[in-house]
Parts: C-alpha cells; sequence; structure tokens
C-alpha cells in the first residue's frame, strides 16, 4: 500500500528536479493555468523593469553629457561677459578716466541683473506648485468611483 508520503516522492520524480516549469498536461487544471499565466506576468513584469532601467539609463547618461556641455557654455559665456566688460571699460577709459570708465560699466551691469531680478521675481510668483488640472481631474475620478452610474 501506498503512503501520501511515497506518493508526493512519485510525483516530484516525474515532475524533474530542475526547477524549471512542468509540463503542460492533456487537461490542466484551472489552478494549474492560473499559476502559469501568474508566472508569466512576473517574468513579463521583470523583464519590462529591466528594459525601462536600461532605456533610464541610457537616458540620464544622454541628459548628463548635455548638462555637461550646458555647463561649459555658461562659463564660457561668463567669461565673455567678464572680458568684454573689462573691453568696455579699456575702451570707455578713452573717453572719461578709467575709475569712471569702471563705475559706469559697473553700473550698466547692476541695472542689468535689477530688471533680471524683478522679472524672474514676478514670472516665479506666476508659478502654480500645485498642479490645479490633475488634482481636478483626481476629484472627478473619486467623485466617478464612488457613484459609478453618475
Amino acid at each position: 500500500m501506498a503512503t501520501p508520503s511515497s506518493q508526493k516522492a512519485t510525483v516530484r520524480q516525474e515532475s524533474g528536479s530542475t526547477g524549471a516549469t512542468r509540463a503542460p498536461s492533456q487537461d490542466p487544471s484551472v489552478g494549474e493555468l492560473v499559476g502559469e499565466i501568474g508566472d508569466d506576468l512576473s517574468r513579463l513584469v521583470r523583464s519590462e523593469i529591466e528594459l525601462a532601467k536600461a532605456e533610464i539609463k541610457q537616458e540620464a547618461t544622454k541628459a548628463g553629457k548635455a548638462a555637461g556641455m550646458l555647463a561649459g557654455s555658461g562659463y564660457a559665456g561668463h567669461l565673455v561677459l567678464l572680458l568684454g566688460s573689462l573691453t568696455a571699460i579699456f575702451g570707455l577709459a578713452h573717453l572719461v578716466d578709467l575709475a569712471w570708465a569702471a563705475l559706469i560699466v559697473t553700473a550698466v551691469w547692476a541695472l542689468v541683473g535689477a530688471v533680471l531680478f524683478v522679472s524672474g521675481r514676478k514670472r516665479l510668483r506666476a508659478v502654480q506648485v500645485k498642479p490645479e488640472r490633475t488634482a481636478q481631474t483626481l476629484k472627478e475620478d473619486a467623485s466617478w468611483a464612488r457613484n459609478p452610474t453618475n
């Protein structure tokens, strides 16, 4: 007479010890089908996550290189402004004293900085931190979820 534990051992031997998924039987049960679907779904999700990670890494590398180039251009632009200012100072020095020329160029840059500050502050105050449209659609979705027939 076979005991339940010997029957389990026989089933284990028949299914193989490789840990691979079982070959589909002639008429798989609903539980087996659901299990296979779950395994397939988890493999699909894992592969999609790996693909997303690879794409994000690739795009981050591109963005990093672009940001480095923008930083370099910003530094070059700063040098252009600095050396251009010195050129303006020495050019004005032929008309007025060198100290007055430096003061005039400094005042021009102070005026440019003040205009940019006021304009930037005005635009920054207009920025909405809370995503209004998204909040509205979320409220509508929540309302629909409570009363789907309305």
